[in-house]
């Protein structure tokens, strides 16, 4: 007898099991919020996905607990790397020192911070999620969403490389602003790093300005990365995060903003892939 000639099949149905995709903002070590919005959706991982927008850690109280939650979700996270992300990562490869607001100690004092680390390492700084694509910062106006992705993974392979503490060395600084595509070596990697995990504001050329902080308000010619009218994923449905003082507004058509500041005070974003609704903690 076959299961649909059953007789009793029709009286008890299998049960339809419901798979929701989360994306959530920066968390950055925020870990208690995380844990109350995760119940508030009733996140089932062994079902649902969480994805992480970047910036895991730093800054909040709680940053080992979050990256080793996140860690034990097994195939039932992802994320992308977000510039605290890397901070901490460069610090481990001892490139940098930590300053007095980085909260990441408890990470590089813990017995499991080699395979803390090494995970974190291996994550993507983009992700294509069915339509969308998330990202930490944005994506420059002059990039198509293919480009973007193809120098996305060109960080990934080195950081996955022998060649990623020199990446570490060569990470920080604010040159070259502008992009070329003859850009070679640690100043190629450096720019793809800035404008995929730290831009805000710049011109429609790419060129960035990464030391204007405000919302919505920078000198002459840069404007948000998302509002130049000539952006070339201006079609493309792009979750970022990133951005606090942006408090998680509308930016625009496909344009979904998760960084809502919890570590400043705010509430902790969370997206809904299936509906596109937003849930907040508190």
């Amino acid at each position: 007898m076959t299961l649909l000639s059953h007789p009793s099949y029709f009286l008890h149905p299998i049960p339809c099991i419901d798979v929701t995709d989360y994306v959530v903002g920066d968390i950055q070590g925020c870990f208690d919020p995380l844990m109350s919005l995760l119940e508030k959706v009733n996140f089932n991982p062994s079902q649902d996905t969480l994805i992480a927008a970047g910036d895991l850690v730093n800054r909040g109280p709680k940053s080992l607990e979050t990256i080793r939650y996140c860690k034990e979700l097994g195939s039932a996270f992802k994320m992308v790397l977000g510039n605290h992300d890397l901070h901490l990562l460069a610090i481990a490869h001892g490139v940098k020192r930590p300053t007095p607001k980085d909260t990441i100690r408890d990470i590089l004092e813990a017995p499991d911070a080699g395979d803390l680390i090494d995970w974190l390492q291996q994550q993507p700084l983009m992700l294509s999620i069915n339509q969308y694509t998330i990202v930490h910062a944005g994506i420059p106006p002059q990039w198509t969403l293919a480009e973007a992705l193809s120098l996305a993974n060109e960080v990934c392979t080195t950081l996955r490389s022998h060649r990623a503490q020199t990446y570490f060395e060569h990470m920080y600084g604010n040159q070259p602003a502008t992009w070329s595509d003859s850009l070679t070596g640690t100043e190629r990697l450096r720019s793809i790093t800035n404008s995929l995990t730290r831009m805000r504001f710049c011109a429609e050329d790419g060129t960035l300005d990464l030391e204007t902080k405000d919302a919505f308000k920078a000198p002459y010619p840069f404007c948000p990365w998302f509002s130049h009218k000539s952006r070339k994923t201006r079609h493309n449905d792009v979750i970022f995060g990133h951005w606090a003082s942006l408090e998680g507004r509308d930016c625009g058509e496909h344009l979904f903003p998760l960084d809502t500041g919890c570590v400043w005070g705010g509430p902790l974003r969370l997206m809904n892939l299936d509906n596109r609704r937003y849930i907040h903690y508190p």
